[in-house]
């Protein structure tokens, strides 16, 4: 499922962090920079505190401009409307113990009622002393940015989730022979 996301900045997000999860040695170029404009803007990177909570740890300057307010220490479940809460909150959660990307699907609103499609990846982030209690993601319009004609988005509402793929196991058979 995740192959099938719509904007291009996902799909290298997405191909950058299997890449870089890999232990294969991969002989493919890396993306540069320069082949995805305003990718940067889009970042932002969630933590998960004691309490359960997801914060922005850091946003890129497009999501500011976008949302239309600083989003350092903010709740990140607070963005979304609330029967969708549980979703996304369930969708964090999936990404971050299944230690693979999800996409999350869905709207984005203003005051006054334009509404652009969203598409957002989500990937978990390991290092030596957390257990992927950060996650990276990329915030991306699917296009009708015009329509928001420069104001603030207010709510989001969740149209599809793509969580993580489950790994699969290889069947694994034993033969136990006892000669009693």
């Amino acid at each position: 499922m995740l192959d099938r996301a719509a904007h291009p900045h996902t799909r290298a997000i997405i191909d950058a962090w299997r890449r870089l999860s890999s232990n294969a040695d991969q002989n493919t170029a890396d993306p540069k920079i320069e082949d995805f404009p305003n990718l940067l803007g889009s970042l932002f990177v969630l933590r998960h505190s004691e309490d359960g909570i997801w914060t922005f740890a850091n946003a890129g300057k497009d999501i500011h401009n976008v949302i239309g307010r600083e989003l350092l220490d903010h709740d990140f479940l607070k963005l979304w409307r609330g029967r969708d809460m549980s979703l996304v909150g369930a969708q964090l959660d999936a990404v971050r113990y299944g230690s693979a990307p999800g996409i999350i699907r869905g709207r984005a609103e203003t005051l006054s009622g334009q509404v652009v499609e969203i598409e957002i990846a989500l990937a978990p982030l390991r290092s030596p002393t957390t257990n992927a209690d950060r996650i990276l993601g990329l915030y991306q319009m699917l296009g009708g940015e015009g329509l928001l004609a420069g104001r603030p988005i207010w709510r989001h509402s969740v149209g599809a989730i793509f969580p993580p793929e489950a790994p699969r196991e290889e069947p694994q058979l034993r033969l136990v022979a006892s000669n009693e």
